[in-house]
């Protein structure tokens, strides 16, 4: 059917014949699964979706094995294995990929909490973000930028707490050992580059400008209320060039 020649050679309606197997099986049996779904288990869901999925079309693509020696290369058209993607991505990420971050983030953000038992699936999901992309880090790179403003987030609102409650001695080992269990977790689950800028965030949100402007604030009230006990800015200014291999080694 895929080598003979024209009228008998079927690959265009073999190929559409793939695709549409590929397609039933996303909206007959991934979608109806991942519908109801939310937070972390949507996102053990679709991981265990996505794995599945991977092994069908593996197997299914072997029936047309044909269609990529005979059929896609001449086309310039997508292989099986691209084809079984895309159909994934399109059915799936297009509708379900703001909930799947948004469970991703969350599900980092209890990490720092409480230190659950999480980093393997959150390993599982980057991975699956850059599979997902045939090649190109779209779906990472998003979920990258989105770590990053939520970890500067996070940390805005924890330091001017630190102020309130600790002295600068305290909130200086305080930011070294968050500096260390970032790295420590953030290198669970990201690529390298990725650990790096996140350290970066978190190293400006605690000994950085972005502190340093914090404290200098927080000073400003209390000496308008006439506490002048401590002064934060003088410590935050020393720690303020600390690089990140120094901060994030010592405790």
């Amino acid at each position: 059917m895929c080598v003979q020649q024209p009228p008998y050679e079927y690959c265009a309606e073999l190929y559409e014949i793939f695709k549409k197997a590929l397609e039933e099986s996303i909206t007959s049996r991934v979608m109806p699964t991942l519908k109801d779904k939310s937070q972390i288990t949507l996102l053990y869901e679709v991981w265990n979706m996505w794995t599945k999925y991977k092994v069908m079309s593996k197997f299914l693509g072997g029936f047309f094995l044909y269609l990529d020696r005979h059929f896609t290369e001449d086309r310039n058209t997508a292989s099986l294995n691209e084809l079984s993607i895309c159909c994934f991505r399109d059915l799936v990420f297009s509708e379900l990929y703001p909930k799947i971050l948004e469970a991703a983030i969350s599900l980092i953000n209890q990490d720092r909490e409480d230190n659950s038992d999480c980093r393997d699936l959150l390993k599982n999901v980057s991975t699956m973000f850059i599979e997902i992309g045939s090649g190109k880090m779209h779906y990472y790179d998003k979920f990258e930028t989105a770590i990053l403003a939520s970890t500067a987030n996070y940390y805005n609102r924890l330091f001017p707490q630190w102020l309130l409650y600790y002295p600068p001695i305290d909130i200086f080992k305080k930011a070294q050992n968050c500096l260390n269990q970032e790295k420590d977790r953030a290198s669970q689950f990201l690529h390298q580059t990725s650990v790096e800028k996140l350290l970066q965030v978190v190293h400006e949100q605690l000994l950085g400008q972005t502190a340093l402007d914090q404290a200098k604030l927080y000073e400003k009230q209390k000496t308008e209320c006439g506490d002048c006990s401590i002064q934060y800015q003088e410590v935050l200014s020393g720690c303020a060039g600390l690089n990140l291999g120094e901060g994030s080694s010592r405790v």
